[in-house]
């Protein structure tokens, strides 16, 4: 036995305890980002941006790759509001018009061809706009035939926009356009995101014994006296913060919640989002909204090359989506069809309740697949579906915070990029997440890391199981009223629609692309799209999962 009286070890011993000392002294934001949930000061700030929201350093690759994408996104300049605010120069849908563009050369335009509108937009008194930045949305469709595709709009900076559309059926078409956003909205919904990125607010119920307190958390939580609890993710560094409670530690968290909306506008800004005068108005035509279109040229192409690599992805006919870009679209009509293509399958899904509604319609479509009781929130999970005959497994599990759901266990927020780390994959491992809903009132900044970690965590899977097949859903329009275009507006949507196709571009996974396929749809646009839609969609899951036989 070694004797620790001898002096030899005593000055080990001091020389220990000083080292460590000063590690402490020098570490100590080492130490609260490793302790997770024992902060009881308020948290150190090390990378401010967006006044108030905490950011760690990015990597420079990570941060080349973010300032590409911000830049990639920028939206045309939207014009400065006075104060108070008046709608007289703004954009007015009902003033502004849309024209549908002769074919060239006075030919009759042909399945394959382009059709093109010109629309130009004008303020409250009838004057023409001078400066771009309105959000518009364009399809084109025949509600007889089941038809619709999406169009593209481009902003030519000087108050006239152009439409694209790629005609991809015989018969009669129609254009629509419709005003989301005045360019003057979009300012008010930029600073919106600049100075109150906590207008969410988020809670959480800690609780010891018969003591229970409720406190407020967020991403972007405001430095106060009041001590904070830091609950950032240590395998991703997802941050989440929530006030200390005021009698208890901060290892008794329990739930989060969404607590409300608190937002506030600026005098007369509420003038910007009022239903039926300037959120989601359609634009009426200068002349005919209609084309008639006729077969396909003898000598051209079944679809034109260029509309593959610019156009849509696909479009609808008869109500079923046909695919440009990806797999031939199978119709999987009967449980049996569906049990047979997941016979074997382990189906991981990820993300919101965008998400779980694929779940949710596997799980009433498939009747010998019996979901388990795991008592877990009906709405945020998790959740788990058996076929045990055919050996199908289906999951849901939420997204990590935020989350602007009701009351969920904290221990059930778990990060997509963790579970996909938890996963051996292989060929008949399915994973599908979407990441979109629950980010709208953040910096675009918060949306890229969380993207790229998740994409971090596919790269590890994919390199160590090449066969696991991975989609990803994309964010869609939905029904916009004053109060959702503050949280949750297509601008926001859309932006960061932009950044999850550049984020995933180029790697071994697919899209479902939710964007293109509610767009295109005659059903309104709706954040949870309706049952005819989500058939659709799971028939595209499907058809990457099985795809058609070449014969």
């Amino acid at each position: 036995m070694v004797s620790f009286n001898c002096p030899k070890y005593a000055a080990i011993f001091v020389f220990l305890a000083v080292f460590v000392f000063f590690f402490v002294l020098f570490n100590t934001d080492v130490l609260e980002f490793q302790h997770k949930g024992s902060l009881t000061f308020p948290v150190p700030r090390r990378h401010l941006t967006h006044h108030f929201c905490s950011f760690e350093p990015l990597s420079p690759e990570d941060a080349l790759e973010e300032r590409l994408l911000l830049d990639s996104i920028a939206w045309p300049e939207t014009p400065s509001l006075p104060a108070p605010v008046s709608l007289e120069q703004t954009t007015d849908p009902a003033h502004s018009r849309f024209t549908v563009l002769p074919e060239r050369g006075g030919q009759q335009w042909h399945v394959g061809d382009q059709l093109e509108v010109m629309i130009k937009m004008y303020d409250f008194r009838g004057r023409p706009k001078k400066s771009g930045g309105d959000v518009l949305f364009a399809r084109l469709h025949n509600r007889a035939l089941g038809a619709g595709v999406a169009g593209k709009v481009l902003d030519h900076l000087n108050g006239s926009y152009s439409a694209v559309f790629s005609l991809l059926w015989e018969g009669s078409a129609q254009v629509a356009v419709t005003l989301v956003h005045p360019s003057e909205a979009v300012t008010v919904l930029k600073r919106l995101n600049r100075e109150q990125p906590d207008r969410i607010r988020f809670q959480s119920v800690f609780r010891s014994g018969s003591v229970s307190e409720t406190t407020t958390c967020n991403i972007c939580l405001r430095p106060t006296a009041q001590p904070q609890c830091n609950f950032t993710d240590l395998t991703t560094g997802e941050p989440w913060f929530c006030y200390k409670p005021k009698n208890l530690s901060c290892d008794t968290r329990i739930t989060n919640y969404n607590g409300g909306y608190q937002g506030k506008l600026e005098v007369n800004e509420n003038k910007l989002f009022k239903i039926g005068i300037n959120i989601k108005v359609s634009i009426r035509p200068s002349g005919s909204s209609s084309v008639t279109v006729l077969p396909k040229n003898k000598d051209q192409p079944e679809v034109n090359s260029n509309i593959v690599q610019s156009g849509p992805v696909g479009y609808y006919y008869k109500n079923v989506w046909q695919s440009l870009s990806g797999p031939t679209v199978r119709q999987f009509n009967t449980p049996s069809v569906i049990n047979q293509c997941l016979k074997g399958k382990m189906v991981h899904l990820y993300g919101d309740s965008t998400v779980r509604q694929w779940f949710e319609y596997l799980n009433q479509a498939l009747p010998d697949l019996k979901q388990l009781n795991l008592q877990s929130s009906k709405k945020a999970g998790p959740f788990l579906a058996l076929n045990y005959a055919e050996n199908i497994l289906v999951t849901f599990q939420y997204h990590g915070p935020p989350l602007r759901s009701s009351s969920i266990s904290a221990i059930e927020l778990q990060y997509i990029a963790n579970q996909v780390d938890r996963l051996v994959g292989g060929a008949n491992t399915v994973v599908v997440f979407g990441v979109w809903a629950h980010f709208g009132t953040f910096p675009t900044e918060l949306y890229i890391r969380r993207l790229q970690t998740i994409r971090r965590a596919v790269v590890r899977l994919l390199n160590r199981a090449p066969d696991t097949l991975v989609i990803i859903r994309t964010g869609n329009p939905k029904t916009v009223t004053p109060a959702i275009a503050m949280s949750n507006s297509d601008w926001y949507s859309l932006q960061r629609d932009k950044v999850l196709r550049a984020m995933f571009k180029g790697l071994n996974v697919h899209l479902v692309d939710a964007w293109e396929m509610v767009l295109a749809h005659y059903l309104p646009n709706n954040l949870h799209p309706q049952p005819p839609i989500i058939k659709n969609m799971i028939n595209v899951i499907l058809s990457y999962i099985c795809p058609q036989k070449s014969s």
